[in-house]
């Protein structure tokens, strides 16, 4: 169930936001634009509500928000978790987050990975004709990217004609993976990671020791910090890969760096997050070596490519030592 919770920061997004609502300037397309874990559906979701609540009386509102929550209003559409074999399968999982019809997934397998298919957006076009219940429809799809060329032909058809009242949200990680000429036919906000005090409010309940240890790991992202909150488990296995990156770093031992660096072999999350804290940990040294940082901004640029995963932690620890 989506919980439109308190926001942190982003102040300037959200006042541009209200201030359209308040002048009758809303554009009938934004772009929350900006890395992971910034709060940009959680922002979409926010304006989607003020919208859907525009005119109402404080009860209608509430009413609104509840069924915002359970994806349950009838002015709003949401892409969000998409059906994928082995992957997500589970339709009362895709529920909780996506309400536009996906059973055509299960039936082509060419459907069947995270990107937004032409079937994709036609499941969503039968619905966008449909007669409003208030002063506005909205449409959010998360991570727009995902689309494949037809579907963005198709979205841009939308675009260029849209239907009456219809307001759509959209988010995205890379600016540069979208279509200049659908960028153009929206209004571009952009995320930036938050400050410290701006994230203090999500942890007021939080032990001061995992407090300061959870702003050091979220480099300025409400969703991590959120989701470090949230599971014990998580951080338990965040605070353990911190210290092997500062082991890694502390040691003059070849075999033992190359230990620490076998995560790096396969893709995943659990790569991603020792180049995070890698990358932490060398900020934390008393002496901060500029060839150590030309040396792990170079693995990880490799490990972005279809190089060899191993023969590149190989190559960096050799060039440390």
């Amino acid at each position: 169930m989506i919980k439109l919770r308190d926001i942190a920061g982003h102040d300037a997004v959200r006042q541009q936001l209200a201030e359209d609502l308040r002048l009758d300037n809303v554009s009938h397309a934004y772009l929350f634009a900006g890395p992971r874990h910034l709060g940009k559906m959680t922002l979409a979701r926010w304006h989607a509500h003020q919208l859907l609540s525009a005119g109402r009386s404080a009860a209608e509102a509430e009413q609104v928000k509840h069924n915002c929550e359970h994806l349950m209003h009838p002015d709003l559409l949401v892409i969000d978790q998409l059906w994928i074999e082995e992957v997500c399968e589970d339709w009362n999982v895709i529920a909780q987050t996506s309400n536009v019809s996906q059973q055509h997934r299960s039936k082509k397998p060419a459907a069947r990975t995270d990107t937004i298919s032409i079937d994709d957006i036609r499941a969503l076009q039968e619905r966008l004709n449909e007669t409003s219940r208030g002063r506005y429809r909205c449409c959010i799809i998360r991570s727009v990217e995902r689309m494949q060329a037809e579907a963005s032909n198709a979205l841009l058809k939308i675009l260029e004609e849209p239907p009456s009242s219809l307001v759509f949200l959209f988010t995205t990680q890379s600016l540069s993976a979208l279509l200049p000429t659908i960028v153009s036919r929206m209004r571009v906000l952009r995320f930036h990671p938050l400050s410290h005090l701006e994230l203090s409010p999500l942890l007021d309940d939080v032990a001061e020791e995992d407090r300061q240890f959870i702003l050091h790991v979220s480099q300025g992202a409400p969703g991590i910090v959120q989701q470090l909150k949230a599971d014990p488990e998580a951080l338990r296995h965040h605070r353990l890969t911190h210290t092997k990156a500062v082991s890694f770093w502390r040691s003059s031992s070849l075999r033992e760096r190359l230990q620490i660096l076998s995560p790096l072999t396969e893709r995943g999350e659990e790569a991603e997050q020792l180049l995070l804290h890698l990358s932490l940990a060398l900020r934390e040294q008393s002496s901060l070596s500029h060839e150590h940082v030309r040396a792990l901004h170079t693995l990880a640029s490799g490990l972005k490519t279809n190089a060899h995963r191993q023969l590149l932690a190989q190559r960096f620890a050799l060039t440390l030592s």
